[in-house]
């Protein structure tokens, strides 16, 4: 049936197209114009995938540095077995971070060429072994080897003095220690220190001396900022003074518990024991926090963990020994975390029974004297050692001298020595065994008891300072960790790398300037970061308080049951300060009158809380793209209400201004309006009605101080002035409601004109096009004319170069065809009297052979 119903329609078809020709001449045609566009489109779709560039070299040519470009990564296996100590790098050609570390690698790389082999590899060629092997979900990529141990990733900044440093690290992991000063100094560092005792009397290397070389490799692979050093003793008397008696033995220095040694009966002696069991029982004062500038959630974890104590210092990693500033403030950390030592000395008390000091008198200041002290533990006491005699001490006479041109001729000018300060201690170096010290101070007559009360009693100035009340009471913050509940963390950072962060929480400066220009004149900043309770603190300076006295008062004042510190609201008036812009007041002329009013953090409380006007805040960031669309909605009402004194419109940035808590808003945009009278009262703006201008008029009137203050009874003059404001701002609302309606038929007979505009425009375009494809068809035949024009002059002058050639050719074919005769004819000539020569030879043989035979 269904075969019977197709027959027949298709002899309709053919008959309705056998009656109408120009239907099937028309199918016919679509049907090869769709072949011919399916084709085309076909063809197109074949090119649209370009093939990639073949790669490039990313290095110079002149840098020590072999370019595996190609992604040849059994090279690099090659390569690096033949080597001591092997960088690879591992990176992408597009990689905006690959760029920025080549020139850094390239530094490192001239220095250290003849130490280590560099080697980069091109991990993204897509045809190349690297990246069929490997998966990097980042670049660059940094792998370091040792002789057969690796790789150790460097997951640090990729710059030229941290990069090497960290290559310097790897190449010698083992400190030799050749004697008790060295050891000393070696164990006299905040960073935990590890000792290993081996006798290399029987062998070049003894089995366990390799163990320990892994092991301090492997501490590297764990934590690249090599924290944990790793030294070597091969004296049997210089091991005696750490307590080792046996070979093969691994000590641990620890500060607060007592020190250990690693317990080979327990442990197996490998190197991923040695290394776990360093790691386990270590401890850390101080903890260096290096971002890797990408996206990281090393900051968070380590925030999270309590309060933190942040200090920016300029820090040169290259350095063989630590600055002076970060000295004072391991000392710090040291005694912070001291809980089971008696309290130090703080600056206005004498130093301890078992130091030796000795005081000169300054000749400029007759009241004035500079006490220089060694103070010593009392494991190195002795009979000789507790007299005051500075010429029997190592570099006494140097110590001294040092610190008196420093201390007392520098540190402190006239005007702080007219003071009572007391006295100020400065650190040059720290050192478990002896610790020397300088006071600078003024010698007063003896006080009544009436005068001595009256100098306690002095007012102070800021809750940070030095001299705040905090800091004179008690004994320093020697085991302070252990007597409160508010335990800090201390951490540094490098400030030239971090600058955009201590910005962020309160520095001041210009980093770009000068890398020692920031919050403090030596370019060290310093805050406390308390993530848990959302407020951070920062350290406020005195001119004449060091860096010691300001932050031992800065972390009392912190660990007080109640602290006297102020919590730190950035604003966007720092950022100002620090960029070096001026400020209205400076130029002595009132600030330009604003239609919206723009608060900071500073301005922001006296603006909000003037109980004399009606304050509409709005509440915005530069990355809130609804914000920017509102814009012009607040600029409205602001012209609107420009006359009345009694309403202020004000925004603020939330994004780059920290406000008080009881007035952050949970989204943005928001609007909350601060009424007259009762600022306590703070109305929000509905989330779900529509920010138009009538809405917020209305909002305004409704919840505005001075129509509530004119509903109440006993308030008559202030309800007076109300009702006659709420009069004027109805009478200008229905004057915008007017004005709205005039706006509307003005856009209606805009609309009609750009409708006509937009018919005219898109003729024109029409037309241009039109001729844009004639031009581009005249273009066509100009260019075929000429190459064929070109192509017929190839032509001629191939033709006649080839007839020259031939011409040339028939020269020589005549030349070589005389030649050939000439030689021919002599060739003739020879034959016939060679010939003519053997018929007269054989002829006198045969006369000869006659007459012979005759005879």
């Amino acid at each position: 049936m269904l075969r019977r119903v197709r027959q027949s329609s298709l002899r309709q078809v053919l008959f309705l197209m056998a009656r109408r020709p120009g239907l099937l001449c028309g199918a016919v045609l679509l049907g090869v114009l769709l072949v011919l566009a399916v084709k085309f489109t076909c063809s197109r779709a074949k090119n649209v995938v370009a093939a990639a560039r073949p790669p490039v070299r990313f290095f110079s040519a002149e840098a020590p540095i072999v370019d595996l470009y190609l992604g040849q990564l059994d090279q690099v296996e090659r390569l690096r077995s033949v080597a001591e100590v092997s960088l690879i790098f591992f990176y992408a050609p597009w990689c905006a971070h690959s760029m920025a570390a080549r020139q850094e690698v390239q530094q490192v790389a001239k220095k250290l060429a003849k130490q280590v082999q560099f080697l980069a590899v091109n991990c993204w060629w897509n045809h190349g072994k690297c990246r069929k092997q490997n998966r990097f979900y980042q670049y660059p990529i940094i792998h370091l080897f040792y002789r057969r141990f690796g790789p150790i990733e460097y997951k640090g900044p990729y710059v030229a003095p941290y990069v090497e440093s960290f290559i310097l690290r790897v190449i010698t992991p083992l400190t030799y220690l050749p004697s008790r000063d060295a050891l000393k100094e070696f164990l006299s560092y905040h960073e935990p220190r590890v000792v290993g005792f081996f006798q290399f009397n029987s062998s070049p290397q003894p089995p366990g001396y390799i163990t320990y070389l892994s092991s301090a490799l492997q501490a590297l692979k764990r934590d690249f900022r090599g924290v944990v050093r790793f030294g070597v003793v091969t004296n049997k008397q210089v091991a005696e003074a750490i307590s080792l008696k046996e070979d093969e033995s691994v000590y641990l220095n620890r500060r607060f518990n007592s020190s250990l040694i690693f317990p080979r009966r327990e442990r197996n002696f490998s190197s991923e024991a040695i290394c776990s069991w360093v790691f386990e029982h270590r401890e850390t004062v101080l903890q260096w926090l290096q971002p890797p500038g990408t996206k990281s959630r090393l900051l968070e974890h380590e925030l999270s963990k309590g309060p933190a104590l942040l200090l920016f210092l300029p820090h040169n990693p290259l350095g063989t020994k630590p600055s002076p500033m970060l000295q004072q403030i391991a000392d710090i950390a040291v005694r912070y975390h001291s809980c089971d030592i008696a309290n130090h000395s703080s600056s206005e008390e004498t130093f301890p029974p078992h130091s030796c000091c000795q005081s000169v008198p300054l000749p400029e200041f007759s009241a004035s004297v500079c006490e220089v002290c060694l103070r010593l533990s009392p494991s190195s006491l002795s009979s000789s050692s507790v007299r005051c005699s500075f010429s029997s001490t190592t570099r006494g006479g140097e110590v001294f001298q040092s610190h008196l041109h420093h201390c007392c001729l520098h540190r402190l000018p006239a005007a702080s020595l007219n003071t009572s300060e007391g006295c100020s201690h400065f650190l040059s170096s720290y050192s478990p065994f002896s610790q020397y010290s300088a006071c600078c101070r003024e010698v007063e007559p003896q006080l009544n008891q009436s005068q001595a009360k009256e100098e306690q009693a002095a007012p102070l100035t800021h809750p940070s300072s030095p001299l705040a009340p905090s800091s004179r009471e008690g004994g320093g913050i020697t085991g302070l960790r252990c007597h409160t509940n508010r335990t800090l963390r201390f951490y540094l950072l490098d400030v030239a790398l971090n600058w955009p962060l201590a910005e962020r929480l309160g520095a001041t400066g210009n980093r770009s300037v000068s890398p020692h220009q920031g919050a403090q004149g030596d370019g060290s900043f310093a805050t406390i970061v308390h993530l848990k309770d959302e407020v951070h603190y920062v350290l406020h300076r005195s001119p004449a308080a060091t860096l010691t006295e300001s932050l031992e008062a800065f972390i009392r004042n912190f660990s007080a049951p109640h602290s006297l510190l102020q919590r730190h609201l950035v604003g966007e008036e720092d950022r100002k300060v620090g960029e070096g812009e001026t400020k209205h007041a400076d130029t002595q002329q009132p600030p330009p009158r604003r239609l919206i009013t723009e608060l900071t953090t500073s301005s922001f409380l006296p603006a909000v809380m003037d109980v004399e006007k009606d304050v509409l805040l709005f509440y915005y960031t530069q990355w809130c793209g609804f914000c920017s669309i509102l814009n012009h909605v607040i600029i409205q009402l602001a012209r609107l209400l420009q006359g009345n004194g009694s309403i202020t419109v004000a925004r603020v940035n939330v994004a780059r201004n920290d406000l008080p808590w009881e007035f952050m808003v949970d989204h943005v945009p928001s609007i909350l309006l601060f009424p007259k009278y009762s600022k306590p009262n703070s109305v929000k703006y509905p989330d779900d009605l529509p920010i138009t201008l009538p809405n917020i008029l209305h909002f305004l009137l409704q919840h505005s101080g001075s129509v509530q203050s004119a509903d109440k009874p006993g308030s008559a003059p202030h309800g007076a002035e109300g009702a006659e404001q709420s009069s004027v701002l109805r009478s200008e609302f229905l004057s915008l409601q007017r004005e709205v309606q005039a706006l509307r038929h003005a856009r209606q007979r805009l609309s009609q004109q750009l409708a006509q505009l937009w018919r005219d425009n898109r003729r024109l375009t029409f037309e241009a096009i039109t001729l844009e494809a004639q031009n581009s068809d005249l273009q066509m035949e100009r260019r075929s004319l000429e190459d064929q024009h070109r192509e017929t002059s190839r032509q001629l002058g191939e033709a006649v170069r080839r007839l020259e050639e031939l011409v040339d050719a028939s020269e020589n074919l005549l030349n070589e065809n005389t030649l050939l005769r000439v030689l021919l004819r002599a060739l003739k000539d020879s034959t016939e009297t060679e010939e003519q020569e053997d018929e007269d030879e054989e002829r006198d043989e045969g006369e000869q052979r006659r007459s012979h035979m005759a005879s």
